[in-house]
């Protein structure tokens, strides 16, 4: 690629909104650095659920997400898939095409019901429903919001012997926490909307949601949200797109020691655990991984070889609403779902997708008492009819057709490649000082004399290479450079709860 090269889009009646997405602020050379990530799994195990908790935890369709591994999350992959993420289409623009988080991701991945009821419902005073459906009300509902916190406080612990109404309540707790700090988290911190109490007044009502297509909208809004250059965090379920990530990119992916269980359910316990490694990288060696991604980097089909048996009926049952055209609902978000626009993902021969029209994105403040329903009826029209609008594949002459228009729609790069000398000495000097710190700090202990030579050979060539060769670089641009990338690597603006 060339420094002055268009990055595109060349036509941009699809990313129209280009002037606001990050891409166009770090193609200026205007770094936001590693997004804030909101998730807050770290104290789900801390809950004790009594047996009869739990048989109401799987009656209201949350048995499997209960089961989501509190992962170390990579910030700066999140970051650096953020920036190929476009709300126009609610897909990742890669170089070799559009990849998405599809309503399959999170049925497989989650363990989620994709197929019911849209997650929505009537908004109750917050005052009002934690009195009815808790028992108690917490002493701040500023924002109609609760804290996670005072959730756990009052009703982690229910006694086994406890009465039906505080068993329910105390899982009702349990369920508003899970899905505060997990698919529905939020920006502002260890804070859960009230609003979604008024689902799990009763258990069974609840297991007829599609939790699955409430989660991906709710995503899909948060990462459309992370995605414009004015945002530094990002919500939403974030061990999904990690995972996803991972099942899909030869991009960060963790090195294990040993084969995981592919068999488990859901997959994303094939993540869970520490008998892996992984390298983290930073944005901008995440950026240029995706810069330069070739299809053979991309799994397209990284469930075909999974234990299908392990899979529950009302999953394998609803699998085809994979390749559903239609809209996902969570309260006052609605989001496209657009399998049309990665069927690669689904064994198809990817064809030019339809026009998607422009989606107005609301910003609307959920108060009690306000009637969704009726503000929302097209999409609630569109996810009615979802069986109705599966797509299809074309034949492999289209996929052809189809990268011809991608390459003037997309946009192909997010970050400028320089060629300037001082950069190329510069990442020399990065590459050497690492390998002359790592030669540093090996232990020779229990190694032979012929081996402790050799490490001591690799370090004087090291810091030969660093006194000798690199002495000419100005030292004022490469301080003040190397100063702020050991800043930004030491003090990442993270956030874990």
């Amino acid at each position: 690629m060339e420094l002055n090269e268009d990055p595109g889009p060349i036509d941009n009646h699809v990313l129209y909104d280009q002037d606001n997405h990050v891409s166009s602020a770090v193609w200026d050379g205007q770094e936001r650095g590693v997004l804030r990530c909101h998730e807050h799994t770290s104290m789900l195990d801390q809950w004790k659920l009594t047996p009869k908790q739990i048989k109401l935890v799987e009656k209201a369709g949350f048995g499997y997400l209960r089961l989501l591994p509190a992962m170390s999350l990579d910030n700066a992959l999140i970051a650096a898939l953020v920036e190929r993420w476009r709300r126009e289409t609610n897909t990742f623009h890669l170089i070799v095409g559009e990849l998405t988080i599809t309503l399959e991701d999170v049925a497989l991945l989650l363990g989620l019901a994709i197929d019911g009821e849209p997650v929505i419902g009537p908004i109750s005073a917050p005052s009002a429903a934690c009195e009815k459906l808790l028992g108690r009300v917490p002493d701040d509902l500023n924002g109609g919001m609760v804290k996670l916190t005072w959730l756990k406080e009052f009703f982690s612990e229910c006694p086994e012997d406890a009465l039906l109404e505080e068993t329910e309540r105390c899982t009702r707790a349990y369920l508003l926490y899970l899905v505060g700090s997990t698919i529905f988290s939020t920006t502002t911190g260890n804070k859960v909307p009230v609003m979604y109490l008024s689902l799990l007044e009763n258990f069974e009502e609840a297991g007829k949601f599609a939790w699955g297509a409430g989660a991906l909208a709710f995503l899909y809004r948060s990462l459309g949200n992370a995605s414009l250059k004015s945002q530094s965090t990002v919500s939403g379920c974030l061990t999904l797109v990690q995972c996803w990530s991972y099942s899909r990119l030869n991009v960060g992916q963790p090195k294990f020691n040993q084969d995981p269980d592919s068999n488990c359910f859901p997959f994303v316990l094939k993540w869970k655990g520490k008998s892996g490694c992984r390298t983290k990288c930073n944005v901008v060696s995440y950026r240029k991984a995706l810069d330069s991604l070739n299809p053979c980097d991309v799994q397209w089909l990284p469930y075909k070889d999974m234990d299908y048996a392990a899979i529950p009926e009302y999953i394998q049952t609803s699998l085809v609403l994979r390749a559903s055209r239609t809209m996902l609902l969570c309260f006052d978000k609605a989001e496209r779902h657009l399998p049309d626009r990665c069927l690669r993902q689904f064994g198809m021969h990817q064809t030019i997708p339809k026009y998607v029209e422009r989606w107005e994105r609301k910003s609307r403040i959920v108060d009690h008492g306000a009637d969704l329903m009726g503000k929302l009826d097209t999409a609630l029209k569109e996810w009615s009819e979802r069986w109705l609008h599966i797509v299809e594949g074309g034949n492999i002459l289209d996929e052809d057709e189809y990268m011809q228009w991608y390459q003037k729609i997309t946009r192909k790069y997010i970050g400028r490649v320089t060629s300037s000398v001082e950069s190329e000495y510069q990442r020399a000097v990065t590459a050497m000082r690492e390998i002359a710190n790592l030669a540093d700090i090996f232990s020779t202990e229990g190694l032979d004399s012929y081996n402790r030579g050799l490490i001591d050979e690799v370090k004087n060539i090291a810091h030969k290479c660093l006194t000798e060769q690199f002495e000419e670089i100005p030292k004022e641009k490469v301080t003040k450079k190397g100063s702020r990338k050991r800043k930004q690597k030491d003090h990442p603006s993270t956030e874990y709860e």
